[in-house]
C-alpha cells in the first residue's frame, strides 16, 4: 500500500513538473521583425542587439528574429501586416508610416531640423515621447527612433546646384504624398517607387535619380549608376521602430518594460554604428568617382517649401508641433 502511495506521489509530481514546463514554454515567443536594409546595416545590427538584450532579460523565453533585406516584403506592405498583427516588429522610415500616423509627417518636413544634433535632442525629449505615444491610436506601439542622417539628391544626368538644375529630372521618392509634393515643388518629377526597385530603375534609366542618405546610396549600389551627389540635406528625418498592438498585448507589464528599455538601448547602439557607416560610405563613393556637389545655396530650396508648410500648418496641432520643434535648443 505504501509502495502504491509513493508511486502515486511520484506520478503526481512528474505531471506537475511537466505541466510547469509546458506552461512556461507556452508563453515563450519568437517575435518576427521586418527591416528592408541588408544584414550589416546599422538598423539591422541594432535590432539584433535588442534581441540579445531581450533574450538575456527574459532568460531566453522571448526572442526576436530579424528578417532583413526585404525578406518579408517592401515597407509599405510590411507596415500593413504589422498593423494587422502578422508581423510583430517593424523598422521603417517616418515618411512611409506617416501615411498611417499623420503626426509623424512633421518629422519628415523638409528643412525643419537644423542638424542631426537638433533632431536627436528633439526625439530624446518630451516631443519624441509624445510622438511615440501617438502611434497607439493608429494600430501600432511606438518603441524608439533610429538615426537616418540627412537625405540628399543624387542623379546620373548633371550636377544639381540650383532648382533650375532639377527641372524635369525624374527622381524616385518614397511612397509618401508629402515627399512627392516636396520633389514637385523643387521642379523635378517625383516617381513613387519601393526601395527595392530603385537600383533597377537607375540601371534601366526609368528614373534619373533619387534622394537618400550616404549609407543607403552606397550599400544599395545606387552610386554605381548615379554619379552626382548634391548635398541638399533637405530632410533629417529618423527611422522608427514600431510593434503590433497584438504582439504588445501578449506581453506582461514587466515584459513590456523590458522591450521598451531594450529598444531604447538599441537606439544608442545604432547611433554609434551609424556614424561609422556614414563616414565609410562617403569615402567609398568618393573613391568610386562620385562627384559631390557641396556649393549649394539652400535658401531657394527652403523657400520652395512654403506651400508645404502652409498646407501642414492649417492644422493647429501640427502648427504648434512644428513651432515647438523649431524652438528646441
Amino acid at each position: 500500500m505504501y509502495r502504491r502511495a509513493g508511486l502515486s506521489r511520484t506520478i503526481t509530481l512528474a505531471v506537475a513538473l511537466l505541466s510547469a514546463v509546458v506552461s512556461a514554454s507556452a508563453f515563450a515567443r519568437e517575435f518576427r521583425t521586418a527591416d528592408t536594409q541588408n544584414e550589416d546595416y546599422p538598423t539591422v545590427q541594432a535590432l539584433n542587439y535588442m534581441g540579445q538584450l531581450i533574450a538575456e532579460r527574459t532568460g531566453g523565453r522571448h526572442r526576436i528574429t530579424v528578417f532583413h533585406s526585404r525578406q518579408l516584403g517592401e515597407e509599405k506592405e510590411t507596415l500593413e501586416q504589422t498593423r494587422a498583427g502578422a508581423i510583430d516588429l517593424n523598422r521603417t522610415n517616418v515618411a512611409l508610416i506617416g501615411t498611417m500616423v499623420p503626426a509623424v509627417n512633421v518629422l519628415a518636413m523638409p528643412f525643419l531640423f537644423r542638424s542631426l544634433e537638433h533632431l536627436q535632442k528633439t526625439l530624446d525629449g518630451p516631443i519624441g515621447t509624445e510622438i511615440l505615444d501617438s502611434f497607439e491610436t493608429h494600430g501600432f506601439v511606438g518603441l524608439t527612433f533610429y538615426d537616418s542622417g540627412a537625405r540628399s539628391i543624387y542623379n546620373s544626368v548633371r550636377p544639381v546646384r540650383s532648382l533650375e538644375d532639377l527641372k524635369d529630372l525624374r527622381l524616385r521618392v518614397q511612397q509618401s504624398a508629402q515627399m512627392a509634393e516636396m520633389i514637385r515643388a523643387f521642379g523635378a518629377q517625383p516617381v513613387e517607387m519601393p526601395y527595392g526597385q530603385v537600383l533597377t530603375g537607375l540601371a534601366t534609366k526609368l528614373i534619373d535619380g533619387a534622394e537618400n542618405n550616404w549609407p543607403s546610396f552606397v550599400t544599395t549600389g545606387h552610386y554605381k549608376y548615379a554619379g552626382y551627389y548634391s548635398l541638399t540635406r533637405h530632410t533629417v528625418s529618423p527611422e522608427v521602430l514600431v510593434m503590433s498592438k497584438k504582439a504588445w498585448a501578449s506581453l506582461s507589464p514587466d515584459e513590456q518594460t523590458i522591450f521598451r528599455e531594450a529598444a531604447q538601448r538599441s537606439s544608442t547602439y545604432m547611433r554609434e554604428k551609424w556614424k561609422e557607416l556614414e563616414e565609410r560610405s562617403r569615402k567609398q563613393a568618393e573613391a568610386a568617382g562620385v562627384k559631390i556637389i557641396a556649393d549649394i545655396d539652400r535658401r531657394p530650396f527652403e523657400a520652395a517649401m512654403a506651400g508645404i508648410y502652409a498646407k501642414a500648418e492649417r492644422d493647429p496641432a501640427i502648427s504648434a508641433l512644428i513651432e515647438r520643434i523649431r524652438n528646441v535648443e
